[in-house]
């Protein structure tokens, strides 16, 4: 389950780098982006943060297994 985590975290930041320069290329040609287009980096973000506080947990998680 960690292995599939760990890379789903990286995935995720591909989409989110891909997302944010998306949105910096239709803003610095278009001008103010539709409010959908914000949404293109942000959906990422949250499973980001989701799948990195979990990953940031766990070597806490199997200590306190252990003790």
């Amino acid at each position: 389950m960690s292995g599939f985590i760990r890379q789903s975290h990286r995935w995720l930041s591909i989409a989110f780098t891909l997302g944010v320069l998306t949105y910096i290329a239709v803003m610095s040609t278009k001008g103010q982006p539709p409010a959908w287009m914000g949404l293109l980096a942000l959906i990422p973000l949250i499973l980001l943060l989701v799948s990195g506080l979990y990953l940031f947990a766990l070597p806490y998680a199997r200590r306190m297994r252990k003790g």
